[in-house]
């Protein structure tokens, strides 16, 4: 039998209101992809749709209404023709560009390969041959 441990709840901290406001948006499936897609540059939504294997036209579509809808994205008409939309990241969406890098850094040590449901993303920087 495991030993009972005491737990005093007014000990445990309150998770920060701004960590979870991240998790509550970048967390959802696919919004950290399009984000690091849009990181390198902007982007036609059909272009977005072939770097993200997987996502479908309408979840693409809605994540980058959420991701537009909170100050990270531009959607801009190019009234063509063809008339295209395009995607880039705003001063905000842009300013997640050294955490990406973190996290995608920290993955790639702590993460094992086979849990990745991702392909890599060019958030890494090339490393130089030895």
């Amino acid at each position: 039998m495991a030993a009972e441990q005491n737990h005093d709840s007014a000990a445990c901290k309150r998770v920060d209101d701004g960590i979870t406001r991240v998790f509550q948006l970048l967390g959802k499936r696919w919004s950290g992809p399009i984000v690091a897609v849009l990181v390198e540059q902007p982007a036609y939504f059909a272009d977005l749709r072939r770097a993200i294997p997987g996502i479908s036209e309408r979840m693409l579509s809605d994540r980058l209404a959420e991701l537009g809808s909170a100050g990270l994205v531009l959607r801009e008409v190019d009234e063509g023709p063809p008339l295209r939309v395009s995607y880039r990241l705003t001063e905000a969406g842009a300013a997640l560009e050294p955490a990406l890098r973190e996290l995608a850094q920290w993955a790639k040590s702590h993460l094992p390969e086979a849990a990745s449901a991702y392909p890599e993303t060019s958030l890494e920087r090339p490393t130089a041959p030895a």
